[in-house]
């Protein structure tokens, strides 16, 4: 497999770049069922859900183009998305899947097409006074698993590429946090076109 290149966003101070195979992240948690009323897709709001969106045979494929209107009307135009949300869904589960505590993994599957360029594909929305904990970016490789686990009581994230863990780092505080991913321009250095797919997308807690 050609390696892909993950590059960690939102520096923030006391981070450890690592670059270390150790046990399985999954290990110790347990997985936190999923439907697709759990999933909010972000597109922008003047384009139909399939114009931005599919998914076929498990594979989620998300895409915008840099004049891309953003998702919602009247909004200030910092980044544009087709964005798949983790959300709360209180149908189903009254406790949701938005978290302000505890230990909570993300896990997907991805790929970005080559020509993609600068595009933020996974992060932790929220944080005391900002609106994101964690944004990463991927240019160009093969399917690669990422997993996520912020440990909100400790206040770290920790990041893996391929299980071998890549990045540890501070959080930004509590907030009404979760996960998200998909596709998200944010200028300046953006492709015209960008896209990423996403598979095996699952949510684990402690």
């Amino acid at each position: 497999m050609r390696p892909s290149h993950l590059i960690m966003c939102l520096i923030l101070v006391y981070i450890i770049e690592i670059d270390h195979v150790c046990t399985d992240p999954i290990d110790g948690f347990t997985i936190v069922p999923l439907t697709e009323s759990n999933f909010e897709i972000q597109k922008p709001y003047d384009k139909l859900l399939e114009e931005r969106y599919s998914f076929t045979d498990g594979v989620r494929r998300l895409w915008v183009y840099a004049d891309d209107k953003p998702h919602e009307p009247n909004r200030v135009r910092v980044g544009l998305a087709s964005e798949t949300h983790i959300k709360k869904c209180h149908q189903l589960d009254p406790n949701g899947l938005d978290y302000s505590s505890g230990v909570w993994q993300f896990e997907g599957y991805g790929f970005v097409p080559n020509g993609t360029s600068g595009a933020i594909i996974v992060q932790i929305h929220g944080g005391m006074g900002h609106s994101t904990t964690l944004i990463l970016r991927m240019y160009e490789g093969d399917w690669f698993r990422v997993n996520v686990i912020h440990d909100r009581d400790q206040g770290t994230v920790e990041v893996y590429l391929d299980g071998t863990l890549k990045l540890v780092m501070q959080d930004r505080g509590p907030s009404d946090l979760y996960f998200k991913c998909g596709v998200y321009a944010a200028p300046p250095n953006v492709s015209y076109y960008m896209e990423s797919r996403w598979k095996d997308i699952k949510i684990y807690k402690k």
